[in-house]
């Protein structure tokens, strides 16, 4: 046998050896073998593990180890049941193992492997290796190269995306289902916390385990039980991508493919209309709301707690404006909380501030976070491109500030300046070593608002310099998932303007990035179980928690993108960004604290940061994936937009009608074709559905409705109330809707 020289950086565990001899020796008859593409699939039985061996005829390929076993094992095929192509029994001392496989090539080669266990005795899981190695022509793991272009961050989506380069064997996107393994973490007390990744070769999911010391009584499988184990997706491509733009439209295609695999959580409707009504009056009514400075009313960041600033009032302002649009009449609170926002620009500076001038001694009044400076004047441009000449004019004085700290960071920007000499106080995230990687991507929007307003052609030369100054950062974009979201929002938007396709390209590298900090799983860990968490972004790319704010200003930044869309956008990033989205109307709900359970609240909010009033609707900033209590960080004033955001997306006015139409996906159009029907054109994922519910109307009762699809044919609701008619209709294609 060869020896293997490596240095101490290079060690190599005897799980990668133990697969090295493998294919060193007469490889064992295969226990089932099946085509999948131009991919040859084999399942063979090693001394202490079942591999599931993918190869591409002289391309090298990978090895998934489906088991990992103790001692002696049997292992047969028995007769797949429908849906699977191949079903293996394992039997060993320590149970019975259960393995399915799956396989796909109409679009995208995939494979995938789900394996449950039922032990023979209560068992306390030890150690399991990772389960996922490249290989070379000769299925040695050593003599593959490549490299793995992003892995799980956190608690978000269990995946690791990587390329064999040597050989040729192209692309594998490896997708761990964590939602099939809750009962495995509640019965192990465990999370699945940056379990997917590793170091060339050694890659995949490791299993975790109860740490040293666990009471083993609440960390034991059950005798008897059956838990899932994994439920690893893999999607595959053939050639290597040209450069990051493509790597990125890949990855999403590939995403798209393992998110179909999985069973998705069901969506309820949420009354957001309601929520809406109820955070206005608490927003005007409640005392912990607001806050009086020169005459003016201002809102307070969180209940009761913290200094008015900018970013919170113009969030709160713009989304008080569209409520009104959606009313049709503007609403008082906008004109009141718009009268003190001349207060917080500085004519010296000639920019705004983050704080009041009579801001406490514990702040330091010249600090701002690189984004807080943009975020108010996007907000600005929302209100300035409707028609408000007072936004306009702050937003024009204030641009050439922002433009010169642009210039001055070279569109690079750190995470924490002085605004009066750019002076740095923090440089990077100690997360990742980075600054705020994302900021180019709101400043460029806001630099398109500054063109659409002036048609100046220097502010469409900016857009485009934040957005260049960012090529180069693949998978690590995200800094803020908002920002990132609003950065891709800028580059459909360039491609509009300049009709250059590397803009389009580009808008997938922020694609990418944001849906890598997705927690692609609903989680039943600890509290999670009260609320939902699938496809919620993590606020920060370090953050362990989704926030309300992050979640609602994404959902605007990609209405903008799918708007500036059209034909030629990757049919996988139209189907993520509009589930990112139906998810986010349903998910969102969780954040309101009278929607949750009183021990699911934490007791105390981060100093600083108020208390928790359940009778307000306001939500908490965060919920978390591994189910710690919600709420820890505060109750958001400053997010109380999101209700308005909300309502006014998805619930439509229908003219003369005794009902509203609610819908989880966005109306692409919709055309009133007589005075008792309606044309709906919805443009989600091919294959996806959406959510539409008939509401009633105060005052109004509900006649008979009917759904029909282009071609004529009837839509049954699943549910019909003397207030309600729910339907699940496909997500793409056009609806006709008539009433008596």
């Amino acid at each position: 046998m060869a020896t293997i020289s490596k240095t101490t950086e290079d060690a190599v565990s005897p799980y990668l050896l133990g697969l090295r001899q493998f294919g060193q020796n007469p490889v064992p008859k295969s226990k089932a073998t099946f085509v999948a593409g131009e991919l040859d699939v084999a399942v063979h039985a090693t001394d202490d593990s079942v591999m599931v061996v993918v190869r591409r005829e002289g391309k090298g390929g990978v090895a998934l180890r489906a088991a990992h076993l103790a001692g002696p094992f049997s292992c047969k095929a028995v007769k797949p049941k429908p849906g699977e192509t191949v079903r293996l029994t394992i039997s060993s001392a320590i149970g019975q193992h259960l393995v399915t496989l799956r396989s796909g090539a109409n679009a995208l080669e995939n494979v995938r492997v789900t394996v449950r266990f039922t032990p023979a005795a209560p068992m306390e899981i030890p150690f399991m290796p990772r389960d996922l190695y490249p290989l070379d022509e000769a299925d040695d793991p050593l003599g593959a190269k490549g490299s793995v272009e992003a892995s799980q961050r956190g608690l978000n989506v269990g995946m690791v995306y990587l390329h064999v380069d040597r050989p040729r064997f192209g692309d594998v996107l490896y997708v761990q289902n964590l939602t099939a393994l809750n009962d495995y973490y509640r019965a192990t007390g465990t999370t699945p916390d940056g379990a997917v990744g590793g170091t060339w070769p050694e890659l995949g999911y490791l299993m975790p385990t109860p740490k040293p010391g666990t009471d083993a009584t609440s960390s034991v499988l059950e005798a008897g039980v059956e838990v899932t184990l994994s439920d690893a997706i893999l999607v595959f491509r053939h050639d290597a991508p040209p450069h990051e733009r493509e790597t990125a439209r890949r990855f999403l295609q590939m995403l798209g493919v393992a998110y179909k695999a999985f069973d998705l959580p069901q969506v309820e409707y949420r009354d957001w209309v309601d929520r809406a009504e109820r955070t206005l009056r608490d927003l005007d009514k409640a005392p912990e709301a607001t806050i009086e400075h020169y005459g003016h009313r201002y809102v307070h960041p969180y209940t009761g707690a913290e200094y008015p600033d900018i970013m919170v009032q113009m969030s709160i302002v713009a989304a008080i404006h569209d409520w009104g649009r959606w009313t049709g009449e503007p609403h008082p609170l906008e004109v009141e909380f718009k009268a003190g926002l001349e207060k917080f620009y500085d004519p010296k500076l000639k920019s705004l501030r983050r704080y009041l001038p009579n801001v406490g001694d514990d702040k330091d009044a010249d600090a701002v976070d690189s984004w807080y400076l943009y975020h108010p004047m996007l907000n600005l441009g929302i209100l300035a491109l409707d028609g408000d000449e007072t936004a306009k004019s702050l937003l024009l004085k204030s641009l050439d500030y922002g433009i010169k700290a642009a210039r001055h960071f070279e569109y690079k920007w750190p995470v924490q300046y002085k605004v009066t000499d750019f002076s740095v106080i923090t440089d990077v995230a100690g997360a990742d070593g980075r600054g705020q990687t994302d900021v180019g991507g709101i400043y460029a929007w806001v630099m398109l608002q500054a063109f659409e307003l002036t048609d100046d052609k220097r502010y469409l030369d900016e857009a485009r310099a934040a957005i260049e100054a960012a090529i180069g950062l693949r998978f690590n974009v995200n800094y803020q998932a908002n920002l990132t979201a609003w950065g891709a929002a800028a580059c459909m938007r360039l491609w509009r303007i300049t009709n250059r396709a590397v803009y389009l390209e580009q808008s997938y590298v922020y694609l990418a990035s944001f849906f890598h900090n997705c927690v692609i799983w609903e989680s039943e860990i600890g509290h999670a179980a009260h609320y939902k968490t699938f496809l919620g972004v993590t606020c920060l790319q370090d953050a362990p928690y989704m926030a309300i704010y992050e979640c609602f200003d994404s959902f605007v930044a990609f209405q903008r993108y799918l708007q500036d869309s059209g034909p030629s956008l990757e049919p996988a990033a139209r189907m993520l960004v509009s589930e990112y989205c139906r998810y986010a109307l349903d998910r969102a709900w969780y954040f309101y604290p009278d929607a949750l359970p009183p021990e699911a609240l934490s007791p105390k909010q981060r100093e600083t940061n108020g208390h928790i009033d359940r009778t307000l609707s306001f939500p908490v900033e965060d919920l978390y994936a591994d189910g710690k209590l919600a709420g820890q960080v505060g109750q958001e004033v400053y997010g109380a937009g999101a209700a308005m955001i909300f309502a006014t997306r998805s619930v439509h006015r229908i003219e003369n009608a005794p009902f509203e139409v609610f819908c989880d996906h966005f109306i692409q159009s919709m055309e009133r074709t007589s005075d008792r029907a309606l044309t709906i054109t919805l443009d989600g994922g091919e294959t996806c559905t959406a959510g539409l519910s008939i509401v009633r109307r105060k005052r109004r009762k509900l006649g008979k409705v009917t759904v029909t699809t282009a071609g004529s044919d009837i839509i049954r609701p699943y549910q019909t109330t003397a207030d309600r008619i729910d339907y699940n209709v496909s997500a793409s294609g056009q609806l006709i809707l008539t009433w008596e």
